[in-house]
């Protein structure tokens, strides 16, 4: 990917400090293999290696035995060595007390950033996306918080998780987390207001991302959604579903729970609307494919339009336009992705 113009910039920057002892170095090295030239009449190859253990001062005996010029000429390179060494020390000094390994930390941190694909960004690590970025690292999936607060930044940090601190609500700070190459982009700010600018600067810069929003009130959760959300939670009122689901049927919960700890996942497949896609296949019923048996993989479900049919049967035809739900492991379902062919357009994560 190609550096910024900013990024050029902040790269000089960082280097410039460094040209000063490297020059100083260099200087010393050319004047020294000259002085040795000169008085000792060596070749340049060790009239460079003499000067080059003197100003290290490694130990290794002579090239040759020195003439008392040549002493002098040694003289001269220890006494311009401690200066360069001096100048290089109050030079790191200065560096310290001016935050330039911070900055340079920062470009390091900037430049992993621009190399990260089909991360998850989450937008603010409170209670609950603490809970989210936990549960994420245990999926193993790249994540990126987005934080304001200094002192969430460093308990996000402590727990190995990349953080930018940076405003979430601001366009250049969703481009520099990666809005365009993201896999999707979950926003737990406690502010329903900021949770609607997110979502709008989210889905004006990548209108094919994954949006996963929080909301307070229900009259937020519609303006979210008519903003672009592709998911709409409510902290309240999914906690409320899973009391009551659990008070009802425990069993259904405990599993969900299992299956989240397990090498399972649930994926969406999304099948093209061209129907000449589907010539290719020898069937397109469920028996006739042959997708659970070849793949491994379960069908749970078959979206067509509004109407979802839950746990298909051998007769059920795939078409046009549909949402296949499958749950199965990473291979199982990369083997079903590769029976359904060119009648998938698009595949999408959903839970593990």
């Amino acid at each position: 990917m190609q550096q910024s113009p900013y990024h050029r910039l902040m790269f000089k920057d960082l280097a410039k400090p460094w040209l000063g002892p490297i020059f100083a170095l260099i200087i010393l090295l050319l004047l020294g293999a000259i002085g040795y030239r000169i008085t000792e009449g060596w070749d340049w190859g060790d009239c460079l290696w003499m000067v080059l253990i003197t100003i290290t001062t490694i130990g290794f005996s002579e090239v040759e035995p020195l003439s008392a010029a040549g002493r002098i000429v040694t003289v001269l390179i220890i006494a311009g060595g401690l200066v360069v060494v001096q100048l290089t020390i109050q030079r790191l000094l200065r560096l310290f007390e001016s935050g330039y390994f911070r900055r340079m930390s920062e470009l390091r941190f900037r430049r992993r950033l621009r190399l990260m694909q089909d991360h998850v960004i989450l937008c603010g690590f409170g209670r609950i996306g603490k809970e989210i970025a936990e549960q994420l690292l245990l999926e193993k999936v790249q994540v990126l918080i987005l934080e304001v607060d200094s002192s969430r930044k460093k308990a996000a940090e402590e727990k190995s998780l990349n953080v930018l601190l940076a405003d979430a609500t601001l366009d250049e700070s969703l481009l520099l987390a990666g809005i365009k190459q993201c896999r999707s982009l979950v926003v737990t700010l406690p502010n329903d207001a900021a949770n609607l600018y997110v979502v709008l600067s989210a889905r004006g810069l990548n209108s094919q991302c994954r949006l996963i929003a929080r909301a307070e009130s229900e009259e937020a959760a519609n303006k979210l959604k008519l903003a672009g959300a592709s998911v709409v939670v409510s902290p309240y009122v999914a906690a409320g579903r899973t009391m009551a689901a659990t008070a009802l049927r425990p069993i259904a919960v405990d599993f969900l729970d299992l299956l989240a700890g397990s090498q399972c996942e649930i994926e969406e497949f999304i099948l093209t609307n061209d129907l000449n896609k589907f010539q290719d296949l020898a069937s397109r019923s469920l028996s006739g494919l042959e997708l659970g048996s070849q793949s491994g993989a379960m069908i749970l479900a078959i979206r067509d339009g509004d109407n979802l049919i839950a746990n298909p049967g051998s007769d059920v035809e795939i078409g046009p336009g549909q949402l296949l739900i499958a749950m199965g492991s990473q291979q199982e379902l990369l083997q079903l992705r590769k029976l359904l062919g060119k009648t998938l357009i698009n595949v999408k994560q959903v839970n593990c």
